[in-house]
């Protein structure tokens, strides 16, 4: 563990010296290669006149190729990132923004993070696949503030992304979040704090790309209301009295906390072989122009991860966990993961020669794995030694364990031309702890001519044969311990998409069967499913416009065979009337009224020792079949938009049975406003 840490540091020296280094080399070999065109040509003028929008893009791991992106500037919509429930058409969450939540429409969630305990604050952590890098011409700032609710039940989001070229070839970008929300209901404060710099250089030989990203999250945990009456009936836990402060209602858990940090040091090296070949400018000057034929990559990723738990009200911990394994009188986990990747791959480049019509790239990965756990606490007081409950027979959680993994892949691409284009990734585990570990990825898409427009059909799939993370095979913690023999996770999916440009519609379906699926039983412990699992899932997004008049529709179905393994709601409706308009000549103006609903199912419940969602029991409660209403505004005045919201207009309306899950009600009405600034030198 040491080792890794200090590792950090090492190969963020050796990669700004392998970057300086290779930087200036290539400015001098692009120098050599350049004839007659200089800024002082018109073709340089023109483009100093005409400052373009900028581009931004992800990664793909471990090659580092470019996914198209776009800069967070938008106002359609801007108003929804300050609801926690409204994060995906269908989240469920523990109610607070910033906190834990998982995405009920499940072709949207993402595969299970190795540490586990990640995906409960995927939405607010960053990670490699949400990593931009950014080219815009021009240096940027881009400033976000949002806030709500009064000084007991206030949030504010900062939101801070800078972004420069030193020139064409150079860029770097910073990125600061802060959140602090003491949320509407009692003991669930949140605090996040993430920040992290980029940088690429985009040489005619070399290329690099690198980033380092940091997070630190601080959430208390209330296990929920300790009765639901508070929201349903609250005359009837009150004397008669209807109204009730939101932070008066008595919570499960008064004094427990989990914390989350972290941090992921990447970058990527690519060499390409090519030859350079004269290009006329115009009908007096020439320049060079390289044209790369295959590249050599290599790419390194470090991440530390960890985890931990508090809880020290006695009396409360009886009372909602069912063991204490290492502490009778106050619990403080901690789980920590290291985890360190080398990978090194060669590319046949698309489109090098007219008749080269995809690319082609192979990889091998090293990946090692190391982990901690609290296995004890010392000292423990002797008198209360005997109130502890003894490991279940045959379990035992090594305090350290480092787990090896080797893989190789490959891709076969083309992402030019607009009949056809299409992808195929392979992924094999070859020896370690993945051995016969199996990805299959494809897409593929066309554009199909129809009037003056096309439709675009686009379908996707995949085969994973996969082992589990280590966490969900061995895990040890004052409340929960378990030595499992998972085997592995198979999973097939197909999945096809129509989007028709002209009358704006989006239509998509797709099946997807799991096998071995490891899911958190009513106990909040792993537990494998030995059958087989489908989900069905049907989409239809649809926006219609009459003059300045829009209202945007996304319907969600899906079905799932077994609800008790994994729960969905059926239907899950997005519906938004707007209008959008000019004002004054100047003023970009949304003004609406949206609504998030989906049909009442078997809901998850949330585990706060492990921040794991887990089924129910033999009576399980449903959560569902309530509307969640806001009005709302968007204003945009050149670089400046900002917001005003009335957020769950409804509450009482219809219904008071507004749970997000057994015991998690929403969040009560309240005026909401947020501001961002586009500060372009």
């Amino acid at each position: 563990m040491r080792l890794l840490k200090g590792t950090k540091f090492l190969f963020l020296v050796l990669f700004f010296c392998v970057f300086c280094g290779s930087f200036f080399m290539e400015a001098q070999n692009n120098a050599r290669h350049t004839k007659d065109f200089s800024d002082n040509t018109p073709q340089a003028t023109a483009k100093k006149d005409s400052i373009k929008e900028g581009s931004a893009w992800t990664l793909t791991f471990p090659l580092g190729d470019h996914i198209e992106s776009k800069i967070d500037t938008a106002t359609y919509n801007y108003q929804r990132k300050s609801i926690p429930s409204q994060q995906s058409d269908a989240y469920v969450t523990t109610g607070n923004l910033g906190s834990e939540g998982i995405n009920m429409i499940f072709f949207e969630r993402q595969p299970r993070y190795t540490f586990f305990f990640r995906d409960a604050l995927d939405v607010w952590l960053p990670s490699f696949s949400k990593q931009k890098f950014y080219n815009v011409y021009v240096p940027s700032t881009i400033l976000q503030y949002d806030f709500a609710g009064s000084k007991e039940t206030h949030q504010d989001l900062l939101n801070v992304d800078l972004m420069g070229n030193v020139n064409r070839r150079i860029g770097v970008a910073g990125k600061v979040q802060y959140l602090h929300s003491r949320g509407v209901y009692e003991n669930q404060a949140v605090k996040n704090f993430s920040w992290g710099l980029s940088f690429y250089y985009l040489g005619d030989r070399y290329e690099a790309q690198a980033f380092y990203n940091n997070y630190f999250s601080v959430l208390k945990e209330n296990g929920g209301i300790t009765n639901d009456l508070y929201i349903t009936d609250p005359a009837q836990v009150q004397a008669g009295v209807t109204s009730i402060n939101s932070k008066s209602i008595p919570t499960r858990l008064n004094m427990a906390q989990s914390r989350m940090t972290g941090d992921e040091f990447y970058m990527d090296h690519a060499y390409k072989m090519g030859y350079w070949k004269t290009v006329a400018v115009n009908d007096t000057l020439t320049r060079e122009e390289y044209v790369p034929l295959a590249k050599i990559i290599y790419s390194f990723d470090l991440q530390h991860n960890r985890h931990g738990f508090n809880n020290y009200n006695l009396t409360e911990g009886e009372e909602f966990w069912a063991h204490r394994f290492l502490n009778p009188t106050g619990t403080n986990d901690n789980t920590y993961m290291n985890m360190m990747t080398n990978s090194i791959g060669i590319e046949l480049i698309e489109g090098f020669r007219k008749w080269v019509k995809f690319g082609l790239s192979a990889y091998v990965s090293y990946q090692v794995q190391k982990y901690h756990q609290t296995t004890f606490y010392n000292p423990i007081d002797p008198e209360t030694a005997d109130q502890l409950d003894p490991l279940p027979e045959g379990v035992y959680v090594p305090e350290s364990a480092t787990k090896n993994f080797l893989w190789v892949g490959g891709r076969l691409q083309k992402d030019k031309g607009n009949i056809l284009r299409y992808s195929a990734d392979v992924k094999f585990g070859l020896i370690g702890d993945g051995a016969a570990d199996l990805e299959l990825n494809g897409q593929v898409s066309t554009m199909i001519p129809v009037r003056k427009d096309s439709i675009k059909i686009s379908a996707e799939g995949h085969f994973w044969n996969l082992s589990q993370p280590y966490l969900l095979q061995q895990y040890i913690s004052n409340h929960f311990v378990w030595n499992n023999d998972f085997g592995k996770t198979r999973s097939y999916k197909v999945a096809g998409n129509l989007f028709i440009p002209w009358t704006k519609t989006t239509l998509s379906v797709g099946v997807e069967n799991l096998q071995n699926y490891v899911y958190f039983n009513y106990a909040s412990l792993p537990q494998q499913y030995g059958g087989n699992v489908q989900v069905f899932s049907a989409s239809l997004n649809q926006e219609l416009k009459v003059g300045i008049l829009h209202w945007n529709n996304t319907i969600y179905y899906q079905k799932t065979s077994n609800s008790d393994i994994l729960p969905l709601p059926e239907l899950t409706i997005y519906s938004n009337l707007f209008l959008k308009f000019i004002a004054f000549k100047v003023l970009k103006v949304q003004f609406g009224v949206d609504c998030d609903y989906y049909t009442a199912y078997k809901s998850l419940n949330y585990q706060p020792a492990t921040m794991s969602f887990h089924v129910q029991g033999n009576r399980p409660q449903y959560v569902g079949n309530y509307p969640f209403i806001s009005v709302y505004a968007n204003v945009r005045l050149y670089k400046t938009r900002f917001f005003l919201q009335y957020s769950h207009l409804n509450q009482g309306w219809f219904s008071n049975n507004s749970f997000l899950m057994p015991h998690y009600p929403m969040n009560s009405r309240r005026l909401e406003l947020g501001l961002s600034i586009d500060f372009t030198n």
